[in-house]
């Protein structure tokens, strides 16, 4: 019988180990795995590559790895914010590497990955420092810049709903990129805040197939998490 839940956040991201390219879910406030990415800060793992849409609010979640000297590499499209300053800080003081990416190129990079393409090309960022040593080609008088995709290791991802198959929806704007990262890794890992059994998602409103995620783990109430 396929069950995909784990116990806890702590046996879900128990394995991932350093080195690892880890994939966040979360837009701005919105869509924060971050009951996973604090279990992974008391699991211990170091040295890894980050990838999501900003680099941290506050000192939670994401900002607490960084803070605790985790994160080797930050790839994301808003590494400044108004609650980004632990992330600020050790960029200035040349503790963490940074790979900034617009953010619908990010997103593509991760579909890419996802749908086994060897890469797109591109407008955006033409004639910017985001072009610099990547192929530029002419395509009908308009010059494009081309992406590669973005594969990882693990995806933790925030859903509101999932089944032991897997199959997950999404809270409104949660969704972000939680759908497109589960297709990007190796292993995803959910966190979702409520367990439905199988057959009580209208297949019509399911965003992410049970096909994409590994392991779903159930935090009813976050603390944290929106």
């Amino acid at each position: 019988m396929i069950d995909k839940f784990q116990d806890s956040v702590q046996e879900a991201v128990a394995d991932i180990p350093d080195g690892a390219t880890v994939l966040v879910s979360g837009f701005g406030g919105a869509g924060h795995p971050t009951e996973l990415l604090h279990a992974l800060l008391a699991q211990g793992a170091r040295d890894l590559t980050m990838v999501s849409n900003n680099a941290g609010n506050h000192e939670l979640g994401l900002a607490a790895l960084i803070k605790a000297e985790r994160v080797r590499k930050m790839i994301c499209s808003f590494p400044r914010g108004s609650h980004s300053y632990v992330f600020n800080q050790f960029y200035a003081e040349g503790r963490i590497e940074l790979e900034c990416v617009p953010q619908g190129t990010i997103a593509e990079r991760l579909h890419a990955a996802g749908a086994g393409l060897g890469g797109f090309y591109t407008r955006t960022g033409y004639g910017t420092e985001l072009a610099k040593g990547k192929d530029v080609r002419e395509i009908d008088g308009q010059w494009y810049v081309f992406e590669r995709p973005l594969h990882a290791d693990y995806a933790l991802v925030l859903a509101e709903k999932g089944d032991r198959w897997g199959n997950l929806t999404y809270n409104k704007t949660a969704r972000n990129f939680g759908p497109v990262m589960c297709q990007a890794a190796k292993t995803s890992i959910v966190q979702v805040k409520h367990k439905v059994e199988l057959g009580d998602l209208d297949p019509e409103v399911i965003v992410t197939p049970g096909i994409f995620v590994q392991r779903v783990v159930v935090v009813s109430n976050p603390q944290f998490s929106s």
